[in-house]
């Protein structure tokens, strides 16, 4: 709960207690509007539940909800119907003592779907055994069949219950539901034969119509249209969208079949539900004489065939009276007034006992046939406060109740208060609120008492009336403070109080009610002619319900009212003995909408269900208490002293923080165990100084996790990596070894082989010889001859002598027919020329051998000549050949001859130049000359100044 304290701004505070104005009405309202608006249904006060209907579903009862809250503290998660159950299961098992669940509310305020949630919730988390399985669906499955037969449309809701419901659930000692038993309170049985505006009959007459079989509704002699019955059409509604009664007669059918009812059963109640219908469809007139007669028998002979009685005695019953004299009996017809309201009342007296005939059924299917010690949680699903534009009987029962209820909640949540006080040690402080003792003793005191009054008037001689019923009042209450009528009124309160009205001061407020009607339903009087028919009925369910011995007992039959005084006195006992929770349900708007919030229609039901007054008791001492483990375990965290972890007692540790907190001692007091907290500011403070330090504390709890899990993963890196390096260390001695092993058997297989070497190819030898064999082979690439001048050869291996001699011959052909290939023209006639100077030079001349290895040049020569008649040719000898001297100058008669001539022989015809005016020679290597040539009268050869050579030679004539 403290963990949403700090978005009390945007959705409010959990429990109301922690307001700080808690005596303001519109903050509680200004709270409630706020969580609606959020969807927060459910707000606490104290241990209260306060619900309030959305109209839609939320998604909050799913199966993970229940496990959610199961076995969890109460306060530790956000207000829910399933803390309310689980808190009362778990005390329960713990302590063995007995819980009940008060639900009230009004209509429409969600009271019936609070049940079954807290019902749900018993069936999902309860441990539960094979054999048990059927208990568990009866108890569910009873549900529906209830509603089917007390609930109905009215204006505020679409299935309002017409009758306070007492359901006991029964835990045997593991807490496994094993049982359970139901009580029925005032059943709305005027709802049978008279509906208002806009309202319905009780579900199941519209679920027989609509969902029934074909036969089974010709056997009850009715027709699927609602609007033929009388009894059913009155509030001008019988069909309603909103509605589904073919489905919801299938859900009651299925239950029927598990809650152990037989077709007996059903027939026989059936056939009483049919009877009711037909006796709306009674028509009565009037004789001459003024009695009531009924012309058509068409529905008489329906409800004779049903309840198995004869016509005409059915006949006789309704039109006639049986007065019992001292000594005979005379039989006086009826008025159509009387007729109809003897007809009305056969028909409530029929379906109130079948009501609670259906009840003890359903309890006899749930009984425990185990009589150990058992423990048991009841569910009192009741109405509210009612307070209507026109307030009667009904409501003067009911708001009876609810006060009488006030009162124990008063007196039990005081009671806790104070033992929870002097358990902790802490001084009581005395209380003031208001005691509603008073008005529960107005309306039930014996003799005096309006109960009391009421039954007087309706069992006193002489005419007595509603109108006399309220001189009565005013004769014997009319001097109690919280009794009021238009006469003993004063002159404003006057105008609001009618003739048959009076007004009651309830601990909730103010309530008008009008007296008639009160003698009529309170007699609730079934004429004893109509009596002895439905004590002769063949039915076996009026057979159980209306007995023969009721007949021969003289005495008059209590009233309603005194009735519901005795079982409401019955009930209260019940709860006293056993330990109370309590959910008050509000509904927000009238019309049914989701999410629609109307204040003046809460502020109405916030007084009537007295919660300002409840909560007022809770903070009248402390608004806030916790045990101290609980208290330190939260708040530990603003102390350095109780951080991280306190060892002392709990009590030390706390009272070690309030003080470092420094809480002022009229704030708080401490308890044995637990401390309380008078002031809810006080606790928002606290609240607020955690959140603030709860920011701090992550980032150092982040950064101590981030360290841990960088710790962990270098832990767990570690050890992968020690456990790899382990594995393919492993991994690679095994295949060490397995190299080894290898290279082992290679070696011996080599060694083998070698010494086998000379002997023919056999195993021993074979892988040897393919060894020596390929190695040569790949060594021998590597030693080839490049030319076949090249004489070199790789030795071979004795038993390669062969083979390496044909490779030889082979490489030196291929080199050879290469060489052969590559050989061109020019290097053919250059060989030529080497053979012709081999036939002149060799063995004759010197230096011959030398020159064999050097190419002879295509021509190293290179001749010029001029342009004029003269005969000097220059031979130029190759620069690049330093032994030489120089070019030779030749002059020749036959100049054309001897060129020529050197051309052929040198077969190129482009080494002769024929230049103009001069040419360039070298004297010697690196030294040049120049040879000018002219023309002249004579020839002549002479050096000029310059030294350059002159060649003067004759112009002819061409």
């Amino acid at each position: 709960m403290e963990g949403t304290l700090t978005a009390r701004d945007k959705v409010g505070v959990q429990d109301f207690v922690l307001l700080d104005a808690h005596t303001s009405e519109s903050a509680f309202v200004d709270n409630l509007r706020q969580r609606f608006s959020k969807n927060l249904i459910y707000t606490y006060i104290g241990t209260l539940l306060v619900s309030v209907n959305p109209y839609q579903e939320l998604g909050i009862y799913t199966v993970s909800q229940m496990e959610l809250y199961q076995g969890v503290n109460f306060f530790e998660l956000p207000p829910h119907v399933y803390a309310i159950a689980d808190n009362a299961y778990r005390t329960m098992c713990s302590e063995l003592n007995n819980h009940f669940i008060l639900i009230s509310g009004e209509s429409g305020a969600g009271k019936t779907e609070a049940s079954k949630k807290i019902l749900q919730y018993f069936a999902v988390t309860c441990p539960m055994t094979g054999s048990l399985q059927i208990a568990r669906d009866r108890l569910l499955l009873s549900t529906p069949v209830l509603e089917a037969f007390g609930n109905a449309k009215t204006l505020q809701n679409d299935n309002s219950s017409r009758f306070g419901k007492y359901m006991d659930i029964q835990f045997d000692f593991q807490g496994v539901p094993v049982g359970g038993h139901i009580i029925g309170y005032l059943i709305e049985k005027s709802r049978v034969v008279y509906q208002n505006e806009g309202e319905r009959n009780f579900h199941v007459f519209y679920q027989l119509l609509a969902g029934g079989e074909a036969e089974r509704l010709a056997y009850l002699g009715l027709q699927r249209d609602p609007q033929l019955y009388k009894y059913l059409s009155q509030g001008h509604c019988a069909k309603d969208t909103s509605i589904n009664d073919k489905n919801d007669w299938k859900a009651v059918s299925s239950a029927f079949s598990v809650i152990d009812f037989n077709d007996a059963d059903l027939e026989s109640l059936f056939g009483i539900i049919g009877s009711v219908l037909h006796l709306g469809n009674i028509c009565f007139e009037e004789d001459e004489q003024g009695c009531a007669i009924i012309p058509d028998t068409h529905e008489i002979k329906w409800i004779a065939k049903l309840l198995g009685v004869h016509p005409s005695v059915l006949l006789e019953a309704l039109t006639h009276r049986k007065i019992e004299a001292k000594t005979e009996e005379v039989i006086c017809p009826l008025t159509v007034a009387l007729s109809v309201y003897a007809r009305d009342a056969m028909a409530k007296a029929m379906y109130g006992r079948t009501f609670t005939w259906l009840v003890n059924k359903i309890n006899s299917s749930l009984v425990n046939k185990d009589f150990t010690q058992k423990t048991g949680i009841g569910l009192l699903d009741i109405y509210g406060f009612e307070v209507f534009d026109k307030n009667g009987f009904e409501q003067f029962c009911i708001n009876y109740c609810n006060e009488k209820l006030q009162q124990l909640l008063t007196e039990r949540t005081l009671q806790a208060e104070q033992a929870e006080y002097e358990a902790e040690g802490i001084q009581w402080e005395p209380i003031q609120y208001f005691n509603n003792k008073i008005i529960c003793d107005l309306v039930e005191e014996r003799h005096k008492g309006i109960i009391s009054i009421l039954d007087e008037e309706c069992i006193r001689p002489g005419p007595a009336t509603d109108f006399s019923f309220l001189e009565k009042l005013e004769e014997k209450v009319g001097n109690h403070a919280h009794f009021q009528t238009r006469k003993l009124a004063g002159p404003k309160g006057r105008r609001r109080i009618g003739w048959m009205e009076f007004r009651l001061l309830h601990y909730a407020g103010e309530v008008t009610y009008c007296t008639k009607g009160f003698l009529e339903k309170n007699n609730d009087l079934l004429y004893r002619h109509l009596k002895e028919v439905l004590c002769s009925s063949k039915n076996s369910i009026l057979r159980e319900c209306f007995l023969v011995t009721e007949l021969e007992n003289r005495r008059r039959p209590p009233t309603v009212a005194t009735q519901f005084k005795n079982s409401l006195s019955s009930l209260l006992e019940i709860l006293i003995s056993k330990e109370p929770s309590y959910i008050r349900c509000i509904k927000p708007n009238a019309r049914k909408e989701p999410s629609k919030f109307d204040d003046f229609l809460i502020r109405h039901q916030i007084k009537y269900l007295g919660l300002m007054e409840h909560l007022r008791v809770r903070r009248a001492g402390f608004a806030y208490r916790r045990k101290y483990e609980h208290f330190l375990q939260r708040y530990k965290s603003l102390c350095p002293d109780t951080w991280p972890h306190w060892h002392g007692p709990p009590g030390e540790g706390v009272e070690r923080l309030i003080r470092y907190i420094g809480y002022k001692p009229e704030e708080y007091k401490l308890g044995k165990t637990k401390i309380f907290i008078r002031f809810p500011r006080t606790l928002f403070a606290t609240e607020d100084a955690f959140e603030f330090s709860k920011h701090q504390l992550v980032a150092r709890i982040q950064a101590t996790y981030k360290g841990c899990l960088g710790r962990r993963e270098y832990v767990r890196k570690r050890q992968a990596a020690t456990k790899l390096e382990a594995h393919w260390r492993g991994a690679l001695a095994r295949k060490e070894i397995k190299r080894r092993k290898w290279a082992v058997q290679i070696i011996r297989r080599f060694i083998t082989g070698f010494i086998n070497r000379y002997k023919p190819l056999c195993p021993d030898n074979e892988e040897f010889i393919v060894f020596v064999r390929r190695n040569y082979i790949l060594n021998l690439r590597y030693h080839v001859p490049k030319d076949v001048l090249d004489k070199s050869w790789l030795r071979p291996p004795g038993i390669l002598e062969n083979a390496s001699d044909l490779l030889r011959k082979m490489c030196t052909r291929n080199l050879v027919r290469k060489y052969c290939r590559g050989v061109t023209a020019e290097w053919k006639a250059m060989m030529q020329q080497k053979v012709v100077a081999s036939e002149i030079f060799r063995g004759k001349k010197e230096g011959y051998a030398q020159s064999l290895n050097q190419p002879f040049a295509n021509s190293r020569i290179g001749v010029s000549t001029s342009n004029l008649s003269d005969g000097i040719l220059v031979i130029h000898v190759s620069p690049e050949d330093h032994k030489q001297k120089g070019d030779a100058i030749l002059q020749c008669e036959h100049v054309f001859e001897a060129v020529t001539k050197l051309v052929m022989l040198v077969k190129e015809e482009n080494v002769v130049h024929v230049v103009q005016g001069s040419l360039q020679f070298y004297i010697s290597p690196g030294k040049e000359g120049t040879i000018v040539f002219d023309s002249g009268s004579e020839e002549q050869v002479y050096k000029d100044k310059n030294g350059q050579l002159t060649v003067v030679s004759v112009r002819r004539k061409s």
